[in-house]
């Protein structure tokens, strides 16, 4: 029998499912089709000028031609550093930090660096697609912890208690959450953070929406709020949200420094530093003012109360509010099995995945299903993109939805 051609540790990782929803949708844009994709998180406003400008003055400086230490320009992780102080309230040192190619690649890094063969790792339920694979390709199990829409899609501590073996190494905290938009409140992260700690256990918390919180809901790290924890949490973020910045690919990590500096090592070995031009324009990001996401803010918040009433209007459909980050995670249980008209006859989807497809193929709407980011029976929604757009886009829902028998 012929040796495979792909390695089994690759061809189990699954394909993320946000970016090839979001593939198609400009494919079919390219090919003519009005699509309109709910997709991406990605937010529709360009990168501020001054960010901008400041790499076009970097591109023009031969210094920066040239190789880069692999851990970060310098001045940006102590930029960062600073930031996360002024931010979050946590306190690092530059030597704590690693600038990364994209929020992606801490994750990867993170878990790469400490999970062992065997390790667990608890993912509360809804996650981002990325989480679990980077688990899975550092030898590690993710151990998934579901929390409905009746409770806000938030985990609870007793929740987590009964995920708990004696293999499980590593919790990860995500809030304000990709895919929900759920934010846990400030006693919630203090008694997530203070069991995690009498468990001895690693917190790994991605904290790249911080700034996106709305209806006065404040955002808490939990690095801060839970000293506890000491030196076994790791926080993930990055430019790309606050900042109108997804195509940069400028991401960090900050932890222990032990571990930041074998993830340095990693990336030594697997990309080097990141280029030089967009870590400039990460330092300008950083350093500088957060206008830019309290202008973007007000349109998320509108897009946000237009998206949600919108949906809850359909038959069958439940839609949480989200405080935080830019998705709606519409519960479509309800629609499951029903009958919809379609331009071929009739169509009863049994799964969110079948009824994200029938909604694309029949009205041009994009959406990404619950099995990317766990059980079937919900869609994630990004309302980053332009009024216009959401309220067509909200309008083919309604009107194919709406006709479900």
């Amino acid at each position: 029998m012929p040796a495979a051609r792909v390695s089994q540790r690759i061809s189990a990782i699954a394909e993320s499912a946000t970016l090839a929803v979001d593939a198609k949708a400009k494919a079919l844009k390219a090919a003519g089709r009005p699509v309109i994709g709910f997709g991406a998180g990605e937010p529709d406003f360009p990168t501020p000028g001054y960010i901008v400008q400041a790499a076009i003055e970097a591109a023009s400086q031969p210094k920066y031609h040239r190789y880069s230490p692999a851990g970060g320009l310098p001045e940006l992780k102590q930029a960062i550093a600073d930031k996360t102080l002024r931010d979050s309230g946590y306190k690092a040192e530059a030597s704590q930090v690693l600038v990364t190619n994209g929020g992606k690649q801490a994750v990867y890094n993170t878990f790469a660096t400490l999970v062992d063969p065997g390790d667990e790792v608890i993912v509360p339920t809804p996650f981002w697609t990325t989480y679990p694979e980077a688990i899975r390709l550092a030898g590690g199990v993710p151990v998934e912890v579901f929390a409905g829409p009746e409770q806000d899609y938030l985990v609870t501590v007793e929740q987590l208690e009964a995920a708990l073996t004696e293999r499980t190494k590593i919790l990860l905290f995500v809030s304000p959450s990709n895919p929900t938009g759920s934010v846990y409140p400030p006693e919630q992260v203090r008694e997530i953070g203070l069991w995690a700690a009498s468990k001895g256990l690693w917190v790994v918390t991605d904290e790249i929406y911080e700034h996106l919180t709305y209806d006065g809901v404040p955002f808490t790290s939990i690095a801060t709020a839970v000293p506890e924890l000491g030196d076994k949490v790791v926080i993930l973020n990055g430019v790309a949200k606050t900042y109108a910045m997804t195509g940069w690919r400028v991401g960090w990590m900050i932890g222990p420094a032990d571990v930041i500096k074998a993830a340095t090592n990693l990336q030594s070995h697997a990309t080097s530093n990141v280029s030089n031009i967009p870590q400039v324009a990460a330092l300008a990001a950083v350093s500088g003012p957060l206008t830019a996401v309290d202008e973007m803010k007000v349109a998320f918040d509108r897009r946000r109360k237009a998206i949600v009433a919108g949906l809850n209007a359909i038959d069958g459909v439940e839609c949480p509010t989200p405080k935080g980050a830019f998705y709606v995670y519409a519960d479509v249980r309800g629609l499951l099995g029903k009958e919809f008209e379609t331009a071929n006859g009739t169509a009863r989807p049994q799964t969110s995945a079948e009824l994200a497809a029938l909604i694309l193929d029949e009205v041009e709407v994009a959406v990404v299903p619950g099995e990317a980011f766990g059980p079937s029976g919900f869609l994630r929604l990004s309302y980053a993109l332009g009024d216009d757009d959401l309220a067509t886009g909200v309008a083919r829902l309604q009107s194919f939805l709406g006709k479900a028998k």
